[in-house]
């Protein structure tokens, strides 16, 4: 047959089959569409990185490299985050914004398009905002002042100047005098230029305040080379302007085409003062705060004295808002990106900052403790940090409310100890992000490295060294595969929760004690713990509420219809929830009673007792009285010192799935309710389990494996009753809608009783491979043991993968049973071949996977590559003094910031240890 016949002939069956592939698809209509219901992954449905660029030595053949490794493993995208360098390559550093840099930069961006991968940027280095364009008078600023006594008749004889030398360069801002009855005199035209006052003190004694402009002197920390210099002060538009000024003149007029400029969490230290400010507080507070510097400056329990503080605070935080984060945003719009912004740290209402932004981002720090029988939990730190549900809701209630549909977590700094992190630990703890409402998660985070850098590499300091030399990377892409899903879904839809709390940021401002206010990730229980919103929070969370946190200007946005609360968002909710408030400004009252008389269930725990800040304080408290008296006759207000039992007797009920032990959102999408529902307790499940919905036509959808398939519910009342199986450690999509959004689709299949143990007991052989310092020999076992438990150096410090195999042989294949792999106990994840084919990855509780498609009758194999932690090698270097740890400013320190050494470590347990059955159930 010649050459152009077969030719012919190939192309003459190409076309037949396209033919005959659209008549079945016609044939069917709508299924082609539906046969697979989880959405076609985008790019920011999959997990991103933070990708730190030590300083800045990155070349485009290395960067080509790396972020193809990046997207084989499953990345949506990259967050670029230059920072201090290794020594030794100065060389190669490229300074931040320079040309070279920038067109790097735009090489990665180019890069990423070609592998539909998204790049964010942060605008500076390091962490918070500066650089060499921040002069002096831009800086971070500080209030500096000084008390001076005088007599009758007296005269200061010395230079007005700050009581400590490291603020001698602090500029005089204002002098006021104040005698023993608080009468105020402004002297400050009155001071020369060398800082002499002209004036004789009249009767009586007088206090003089000196009111001084100063610097924090803070720096950019972590800099990366080009990107050293003062913190910007954030409270001035002057200085925001001057700070972005450099980045348009490194961008010029042209498109850069990050998707978003990302801000760190507020750490700008001691930064409570701008020049202007008193003008700035008058304007917005109504009178002149020089007449009250005894109430700013004191630290006693008076309350004017709180009232004062709670003005300054109020205005800190307006000015961070308007004068940062809105001007930053807006810029960033000027230059078609978005902005991502992590709130907490700031001294200002966090829910606003979120709002601000378009996508708001929390961090997860520390690590938590599951109940899951066989979790792992992380080394913590001294410090105690760790995940909180609350705090993680802040950013994602902002979000629900302003309607942006993206929130993102910083995900996992500081989880455990270096090197001894696992893949194992990062499911439950990115499950409980997605409970709090976060559906863009951002793993903290990838160091860039050359592929000439002996092992590990480059690795950052507090990072969980997200990185290609990690010994489980190649498990990698299984977590990610397993996030892509869930954020798919979530992302899909408007979340569906139906209480709103009150969050009485006035209860924090309101305090005669200290200055400002920094609301940070490590001292959550000095300003959020004790407070009775938290108390609530947890307890409606417990009870199997949805509910979002609300700040006074976003309730100012909301509108009554129909007996519920709409959001600029979209979303709606049923009732207010208003915790004890001791202070609440005279609108937002009058704005719930307004609520209440439209149709809304308002529910007080206790009626708050006045409105907060000093300005016109008489006038205010009267009208304030005037509508809490009100309040005892306006319908739909309720007052109960149990706000969650009060709403069981509205007959408003939580989901009852939490008193079961699970965990969950809720959310809508196109006529459809989705529940995300995570089992995180003690016990698996295996039971009817009630939702607060109502229809027959269920899809059940896996995002561990990707199975899906359809389930009938059960009414009852106003509940539908699904039949869930799920076990301790799993999660799960329960969708509910109608039949059309069923239709080809396969039935759910449900295990109905285990029907036999497969035991398989031929032998093993164990074999290595990706690892190092060097590859162990190959041996074989009788059942698999931690390859740590072999004798001989080369078991005990080598990190990478280590591969189990064995056979076995099934007599008959039962195609309507299902067969689970299992396996006893491994260190630390597991990537399963059965008969040559990928059956997918172990990495977490429970050790189980379904492999019934990939077995066949007859002799089967089975392969079991086993990844564990980098900590064995590491050890063995530490302990022959093999230099890897070599960087300017900081090197890789241990979980407690103190110098590190896993010299001393004990061998961590790697491999299969255990019994590996295959449990066969009977499905129906």
């Amino acid at each position: 047959m010649s050459t152009r016949t077969v030719v012919l002939k190939d192309i003459r069956n190409i076309f037949i089959g396209i033919v005959l592939s659209c008549l079945l698809l016609n044939s069917v209509p709508g299924t082609a569409q539906q046969l697979n219901p989880w959405p076609k992954p985008i790019q920011e449905n999959k997990p991103w990185a933070r990708w730190w660029w030590m300083g800045n030595a990155v070349d485009t053949v290395n960067l080509s490299a790396a972020m193809q490794k990046y997207h084989e493993a499953g990345f949506g995208g990259l967050e670029i985050a230059p920072i201090y360098g290794a020594k030794g390559f100065e060389d190669r550093y490229l300074r931040f914004l320079s040309p070279a840099w920038v067109n790097t930069l735009r090489f990665v961006l180019h890069k990423g398009d070609r592998l539909d991968m998204g790049v964010d940027l942060t605008t500076g280095t390091g962490w918070p905002f500066g650089g060499p364009q921040v002069s002096t008078e831009d800086a971070a600023t500080k209030l500096v002042y000084r008390i001076y006594r005088l007599g009758k008749g007296q005269r200061l004889t010395e230079a007005i100047r700050p009581a400590d030398q490291r603020d001698k360069k602090a500029v005089l801002s204002e002098v006021v005098a104040f005698d023993g009855e608080g009468n105020a005199k402004i002297l400050t035209e009155k001071v020369d230029t060398q800082g002499m006052l002209d004036w004789d003190a009249p009767q009586g004694d007088w206090t003089l305040y000196a009111v001084f402009v100063g610097k924090t002197g803070q720096q950019v920390k972590r800099a990366a080379p080009g990107g050293e210099g003062y913190t910007l002060d954030h409270f001035s538009t002057a200085a925001v302007d001057h700070y972005l000024n450099r980045f348009d003149t490194a961008f010029a007029e042209q498109e850069i085409g990050v998707r978003a400029f990302y801000n760190d969490s507020y750490e700008v230290y001691g930064a409570d003062w701008t020049p202007g400010f008193f003008s700035e507080f008058e304007q917005r507070r109504g009178y002149d705060l020089r007449l009250h510097l005894p109430e700013l400056f004191a630290d006693t329990g008076d309350v004017r004295v709180a009232r004062v503080k709670a003005d300054y605070r109020e205005t800190v935080g307006d000015l961070l808002r308007e004068n940062f984060t809105e001007r930053w945003t807006a810029w960033a719009h000027g230059r078609h990106a978005k902005t991502k912004n992590q709130a907490h740290g700031s001294p200002s209402n966090l829910l606003d900052l979120y709002a601000t932004v378009d996508i708001p981002e929390m961090e997860t720090f520390g690590s938590s403790d599951f109940p899951i029988p066989g979790f792992k939990p992380g080394i913590k730190p001294k410090s105690g940090d760790k995940p909180d549900p609350v705090l993680m809701k802040f950013p994602s209630s902002a979000a629900h409310l302003k309607g942006k549909p993206l929130v993102s977590s910083e995900t996992f700094t500081w989880l455990g100890e270096h090197f001894r992190s696992s893949l194992s630990q990062f499911k439950p703890e990115v499950e409980q992000c997605f409970l709090a409402g976060i559906n863009h998660v951002f793993y903290h985070g990838i160091t860039y490295s050359p592929q000439d850098v002996p092992w590990p590499g480059w690795l950052f300091y507090a990072s969980v060294n997200m990185v290609p030399t990690n010994s489980w990377w190649p498990h990698v892409r299984g977590l990610n595969t397993y996030i892509t899903r869930v954020q798919s879904i979530l992302q899909s839809g408007v979340m569906d929760n139906e209480v709103l709390l009150y969050w009485p940021a006035y209860d924090i401002w309101d305090d005669p004690k200290g200055g400002m206010k920094s609301l940070t990730y490590h001292n959550v229980e000095d300003w959020l713990h004790p407070a009775t919103f938290y108390r609530i929070a947890r307890a409606l969370m417990d009870e199997g509420y949805g509910v979002d946190f609300v700040s006074d200007r976003l309730l100012a946005d909301l509108q009554a219809d129909r007996g519920h609360l709409q959001s600029p968002g979209g979303n709606r909710y049923r009732v207010l929830l208003v915790p004890a408030a001791r202070r609440m400004p005279l609108e937002t009252l009058a704005k719930i009673k307004e609520f209440a008389e439209k149709g809304i269930q308002v529910v007080f725990e206790q009626l708050p007792e006045d409105v907060p800040g000093f300005g016109n304080y008489e006038q205010r408290n009267r009208l304030f009285k005037q509508l809490i008296d009100s309040l005892s006759s306006a319908t739909n207000i309720h007052v109960t010192p149990d706000v969650v039992s009060g709403l069981g007797k509205m007959k408003f009920m939580g989901e009852p799935l939490v008193h079961e032990g699970l965990r969950f959102v809720r959310l809508k999408s196109g006529g459809k309710t989705i529940y995300y529902v995570v089992n995180h307790g003690k016990e698996d499940l295996d039971k009817w389990i009630a939702f607060n919905t109502q229809s027959r036509h269920v899809l059940l959808m896996d995002p561990q494996q990707g199975d899906f398939g359809w389930c009938n519910a059960k009414i009852q009342g106003n509940q539908s009753q699904v039949h869930l199986q799920i076990r301790t450690g799993e999660s799960l999509f329960v969708q509910f809608g109608d039949q059309s959004s069923l239709d080809g689709l396969p039935r759910w299949n449900y295990r109905e009783a285990l029907d036999s143990i497969i035991e398989l007991s031929n032998a093993w052989k164990l074999s290595f491979r990706e690892g190092g310092p060097q590859l162990p020999v190959d041996t074989q076992l009788k059942q698999p043991i931690y390859w740590t438990a072999l004798p001989g150096e080369a078991y005990s410090s080598f990190s990478g993968i280590g591969v189990y195999e064995t056979s076995f042989t099934l007599d008959a294949i039962d195609r309507a049973g299902r067969y689970d792999l299992v396996l006893d106990d491994l260190a630390e994840s597991a990537r399963i071949w059965v008969n040559d084919e990928d059956a997918g990855w172990i990495g977490s509780v429970p050790y189980q996977l379904d492999i019934s498609k990939y077995l066949k009758q007859g002799k089967n194999t089975l392969r079991i590559e086993v990844a564990n932690l980098m900590a064995n090698r590491i050890r063995f270097m530490e302990k022959n003094h093999i230099k890897w740890n070599d960087y300017h400013e900081i090197n890789v320190v241990n979980i407690d910031y103190k110098t590190f050494d896993a010299s001393g470590w004990d061998i961590q347990p790697s491999g299969l240890q255990g019994n590996v059955v295959i449990r066969k159930y009977r499905l129906r």
